[in-house]
């Protein structure tokens, strides 16, 4: 019993940062009105940053992480600036098809770059760290303070997208950029601020997975349809609602693979059918 509660506990925990996957692309579907293809990619990205800054500049892993959070905000404006801005005046496909192209060649380039090796980022004692509860159940310092992390993303972001007046102006152009545009807002400013946000979710992604789990040029493409089954298990615009989406997806791996490994990842997608076909407006849809 003490086994399975175990279980239960770590895959709650791994879904604190599938969760922190989800919540850029949250951003990207909930707020802005647009599906940003490379999400996974640029998740990755950071994490191989994180890496050049812990192996190559000697940083500590929290110290490099602190400095992935300014990059990936400026990564984040400086893509819409550059790239999005043109497109949302076309249509959602031509977003969808210059983040593709994105894609592929953000993986390309950490192909050449790195190579085709797994990598992972060290961080010292903190990745063997524990705190003993009861029993067999034992919680690792560094899920722990991911899922901490992702609890805390998630009430920044709803303070800010919901309760102050840059949020406010963010969605108003995101759903009516025509009227907000007459009444005064500059709405390229706005969508570059929020394409920011994307950013800093993405460099606290590739960040934290990094130093969890193996990665390489090529995952992000897992990455992405994890935060995509995530996004749409919560419900467009619902931030806590991805952590719990998170959390369903988890678990759900987790029992997967306690049949069989090969079970791991297809008991995540079924389950994730299963609940979209029920409800596919999403757990927590915002109202």
């Amino acid at each position: 019993m003490t086994g399975l509660l175990d279980q239960i506990v770590q895959a709650s925990l791994l879904g604190g940062l599938y969760a922190i996957f989800a919540l850029g692309l949250a951003i990207s579907v909930g707020v802005l009105k647009f599906i940003n293809v490379a999400h996974g990619d640029l998740i990755v990205a950071m994490s191989f940053l994180m890496l050049t800054l812990t192996e190559s500049l000697g940083l500590p892993a929290p110290i490099a992480l602190a400095a992935l959070i300014p990059i990936g905000a400026g990564i984040g404006w400086l893509l819409q600036f550059g790239l999005l801005q043109r497109a949302a005046s076309q249509n959602e496909l031509q977003i969808i098809l210059i983040t593709f192209g994105l894609s592929v060649i953000l993986q390309n380039g950490l192909l050449t770059i790195y190579g085709a090796d797994t990598r992972k980022v060290t961080a010292g004692g903190i990745e063997l760290a524990s705190i003993h509860l009861f029993g067999n159940i034992n919680i690792g310092v560094l899920p722990l303070i991911i899922f901490a992390t992702a609890c805390l993303l998630i009430w920044a972001l709803e303070q800010l997208l919901y309760r102050t007046s840059l949020g406010v102006k963010i969605r108003a152009i995101a759903d009516a950029p025509e009227a907000a545009h007459l009444v005064g807002l500059k709405v390229a400013g706005l969508m570059a601020t929020a394409m920011a946000l994307v950013g800093i979710t993405e460099a606290f992604s590739g960040g934290l997975m990094s130093i969890w789990t193996n990665f390489d040029p090529s995952s992000g493409s897992s990455r992405l349809l994890i935060a995509f089954e995530v996004v749409v298990l919560a419900g467009l615009g619902s931030f806590w609602g991805v952590l719990v989406g998170g959390i369903i997806i988890a678990l759900a791996q987790t029992f997967g693979g306690m049949i069989d490994s090969a079970y791991q990842m297809l008991a995540g997608h079924v389950v994730f059918l299963i609940l979209f076909l029920a409800r596919p407006q999403g757990l927590f849809p915002k109202a």
